[in-house]
């Protein structure tokens, strides 16, 4: 071999054996930096100041994960005699469960409790107002309560001024008058307050056609009541006379208070069955229906 062969064989060793040098140096500089390590000096100075240990051992300061990586550190070296401990880690805290109603409320939460407010009000407010509309207003008067239709001698004085009966449109029914000599046959069929109004001499029939429900006019021409629906027919007092009803106009207990006219329009009275004519009052004209 050549002497400028071993030359450069020494020289690759030699660059080797400095990158080798160069790369270990390097790599314990980054591990005492990390590990926090102090100086010869430093720590030769530390075990020369005994104030300092007294110091040290007075505050009782806590140790810290730097101080307890430094101790490890110098014990590998040898160069330490006892290693520092960390203090117990304290005990966990028990957590406290909310209620998931105080956690807070998302967006989609938000608006499915308002759309459900929403249409729970409105739900309400509608279900008032149609019962508010249903029910009956017994104060003002009203169907269901008992109405005051006139005076009883004005009525009959109506009734045989216009021939037409008197119409009530707030309790829904027709007054009538009733022939005094027709009541002894009228209380073998009627009773209660019914009777005690033909007793009186009026009697207050339901607009309502017993048939399918229509309202049924007067007709001036026939002085019955005639149905335009079906052309069921009743008397001036509300008794069957012909057509597909299967009974008299439906009515209501009639009573006087001071010579008023006083309606109970609370309970609707089955009307008479078919065939029952307590006037004997025929056509007295041409039909309306």
């Amino acid at each position: 071999m050549s002497t400028s062969s071993v030359v450069l064989i020494g020289v690759a060793v030699v660059l080797v054996l400095g990158l080798l040098f160069i790369a270990t140096t390097a790599a314990r500089r980054d591990r005492t930096t990390a590990e926090a390590a102090l100086s010869r000096e430093t720590r030769r100075r530390d075990r020369r100041n005994p104030l300092l240990e007294e110091a040290e051992e007075e505050t009782a300061q806590p140790v810290t994960g730097r101080q307890v990586e430094r101790a490890a550190a110098l014990a590998r070296r040898g160069e330490g005699t006892a290693l520092v401990t960390a203090p117990p880690p304290a005990p966990p805290a028990v957590p406290t469960y909310l209620d998931e109603e105080t956690l807070g409320v998302t967006r989609r939460q938000f608006l499915n409790r308002g759309i459900v407010a929403l249409m729970s009000s409105g739900l309400a407010a509608f279900g008032a107002a149609m019962l508010g509309f249903l029910w009956p207003n017994l104060a003002a008067g009203g169907f269901g309560s008992k109405i005051k239709a006139g005076k009883l001698d004005d009525i009959l004085s109506q009734i045989a001024t216009k021939r037409e009966p008197v119409y009530v449109p707030e309790g829904r029914f027709y007054i009538q008058p009733y022939p005094k000599d027709a009541v002894a046959k009228a209380s073998k069929i009627y009773s209660g307050a019914v009777l005690e109004g033909m007793q009186n001499g009026v009697v207050a029939l339901y607009q309502k056609c017993v048939h399918l429900g229509c309202r049924v006019p007067w007709c001036s021409s026939s002085q019955w009541f005639e149905c335009p629906c079906h052309g069921s027919k009743y008397s001036r007092v509300g008794e069957k006379k012909g057509g597909p009803a299967p009974r008299g106009l439906d009515r209501f207990g009639v009573s006087l208070d001071g010579g008023q006219v006083v309606v109970d329009t609370k309970q609707v009275i089955l009307g008479p069955p078919i065939g029952t004519d307590t006037t004997g009052q025929g056509l007295e004209g041409p039909h309306c229906a």
